[in-house]
């Protein structure tokens, strides 16, 4: 018999006790003004109004802090681009193929607040790194931008880099390949190692998957969800506009896109899925179904890491000024470091399964 601790369990913290600096206060309101304004009641969306209040940072190909950048175009029929950061390097670089956040319908790479994440991340691995300009919704629902990432993957696995930037090509090692996202980003990034997974590629190996907040759901309103009603960034009813605009029509939370481990879950993981690094903010409303995608993934057996911040909002990676944005690069940098050393050593699709819990 296990004895219990009688002293009464400790009460979790609503989100009237997250402490903010001042700067990032007043960026999340903004932020989330404009994403309240646009947003209609009949589930479109003021694309117009929302091109003007988002701020933008023009490619520049003058390195700026040891960072280059430029957009590549893949398909103009549908827009579809990335913006290419390369670090000042006459080395063999890791490749990132990264998908910003936003509910699958806000943000670009050419956004200033992913721009400058993505050039952070250049840096600090330092990587190359493709940021995906992917169709959003609710012009372009589920699949699109699967479709559309998968499309960059295959773009990479032939000559395309190649064509769009010689002396970046040269620096990729496509045998040393993650996908990362945040947010529905993260979303992205997980069907995108299933693709990758279950197809046949020449060149790419994806080597892990970087996971930030992924944003997951189901019809279930969750602990964390219930009681961080008032979080920053993220609500339920941000949420789950989100879902309508993004599912398919007549489509519910519980949809294969927003719960992979979900009861309409299709078909077995695939054995080659690569590593994945989770990580979670004790303040995000979507925490709990992010662990269980972690726990999803360990239930079957795949590699995964699961990294917490107790005191971290959503998207608090996006903001300089907290401490754990700088914290989680150190994480992200030291997740690539090691798989890149352990890919010497594997064949090419590999899923032994592996486990750091923090």
């Amino acid at each position: 018999m296990t004895e219990t601790d009688p002293s009464p369990a400790k009460p979790r913290p609503s989100a009237a006790s997250l402490k903010l600096p001042w700067k990032t206060r007043i960026s999340v309101a903004a932020l989330s003004a404009v994403t309240d304004f646009c947003r209609r009641s009949n589930g479109s969306l003021n694309r117009s109004l929302l091109s003007l209040l988002d701020a933008r940072s023009p490619a520049t190909a003058t390195p700026v802090r040891g960072v280059r950048t430029a957009d590549v175009t893949v398909d103009p029929s549908r827009n579809l681009w990335f913006r290419l950061f390369v670090p000042s390097s006459s080395e063999s670089l890791p490749v990132i193929v990264f998908f910003h956040g936003g509910g699958f319908a806000f943000l670009s790479p050419d956004s200033r607040i992913y721009d400058a994440v993505c050039r952070r991340i250049c840096r600090k691995i330092p990587a190359l790194v493709l940021s995906v300009n992917y169709r959003r919704s609710p012009e372009h629902r589920y699949p699109a931008p699967y479709d559309d990432g998968a499309d960059v993957l295959r773009f990479l696995d032939g000559d395309g880099l190649a064509t769009a930037d010689a002396a970046a090509a040269g620096l990729a090692d496509l045998s040393s390949c993650f996908l990362a996202g945040d947010s529905a980003g993260a979303n992205i990034a997980h069907h995108m190692g299933r693709r990758w997974a279950a197809g046949s590629w020449e060149r790419i190996r994806l080597a892990g998957m970087v996971l930030i907040q992924p944003f997951f759901g189901g019809e279930e309103r969750t602990e964390a969800e219930l009681r961080l009603t008032k979080a920053p960034v993220v609500s339920v009813e941000r949420t789950d506009w989100m879902w309508r605009a993004f599912l398919p029509e007549g489509a519910d939370r519980d949809h294969e896109a927003a719960n992979p481990f979900g009861p309409r879950a299709e078909g077995e993981l695939e054995a080659a899925l690569p590593e994945a690094m989770v990580v979670v903010g004790g303040f995000d409303p979507l925490q709990d179904w992010q662990r269980r995608y972690y726990e999803g993934l360990r239930a079957r057996g795949r590699a995964a890491r699961l990294v917490e911040y107790p005191q971290a909002m959503h998207a608090f990676y996006a903001f300089p000024e907290i401490k754990e944005s700088a914290i989680v690069l150190d994480e992200i940098k030291g997740f690539i470091d090691g798989l890149r050393v352990r890919s010497t050593t594997t064949g090419q699709k590999d899923g032994d399964a592996g486990d750091e819990n923090q």
